[in-house]
């Protein structure tokens, strides 16, 4: 495995999960006593993926102050800074970041729990030859989230919150992706969208693929849904 590199974007105001995101940021809450940051570090760390870089916005001096250079967590922290007044979405974090980023890479929202074999979706990544990889989760109802259509490995639309029995599959974006340093060339200045502005279009040329993993993952987005985190997390398997 290749990889080496991953964003992290954990700049959102988490609106969702009001108080408590009055006094800190979204991927600062806890599961299991851990932060979901912490979460997600151990999952590249078992991966040897050790080049971090954090994007932050709303509270952002609470990232920093508790990941500083990140070597009490065993990897190498850099920061991607926007400001609460000038979000830069999913994607523009990256086109600011390309002085930072030199080989393909890994992207992953930071308000999510999942164990996914990295190793094994990036042999995908590179046997496809694909510009990005997308992780897909199955879920039971896929009307609250992006549902892709599948041609084997190639993903050819998404579908935006389709009623239940419109959706052409129960698979959805789980959050992370492998990307090529290329693809930030398509992203524009400013706020822009991996799922709106970048995707759509790779699909539509053939260059997106997506890895479906059948390990735990668990949105943190609603109170409901971050206590089910809690109960139900297993931790990283040891594969």
């Amino acid at each position: 495995m290749n990889v080496r590199q991953a964003v992290i974007l954990c700049g959102g105001k988490g609106t969702r999960l009001r108080p408590v995101t009055y006094e800190m940021p979204k991927s600062l809450i806890t599961v299991q006593g851990k932060s979901l940051i912490e979460h997600l570090l151990d999952l590249f760390k078992k991966h040897d993926i050790r080049n971090i870089l954090l994007s932050v916005g709303y509270k952002k001096e609470k990232i920093i102050q508790y990941f500083g250079s990140g070597e009490k967590f065993g990897v190498h922290i850099s920061y991607i800074e926007e400001t609460e007044d000038n979000p830069l979405g999913t994607a523009g974090p990256l086109k600011k970041a390309k002085h930072l980023i030199d080989d393909t890479f890994i992207v992953t929202n930071g308000d999510e729990l999942k164990d996914i074999n990295l190793k094994d979706m990036c042999e995908l990544h590179d046997s496809n030859k694909a510009q990005t990889t997308i992780a897909l989760t199955k879920v039971e109802d896929p009307s609250q989230y992006g549902v892709v259509e599948l041609n084997n490995s190639r993903i050819l639309r998404f579908v935006e919150k389709p009623p239940r029995e419109q959706a052409p599959s129960n698979l959805i974006n789980s959050g992370l992706y492998i990307l090529e340093r290329e693809i930030i060339n398509l992203i524009p200045e400013g706020f822009s969208m991996l799922e709106k502005d970048v995707f759509p279009k790779l699909a539509q040329d053939g260059h997106l693929h997506g890895y479906q993993f059948s390990g735990q993952w668990f949105d943190t987005g609603t109170f409901e849904r971050w206590e089910n985190a809690i109960l139900n997390w297993k931790g990283l398997s040891s594969k």
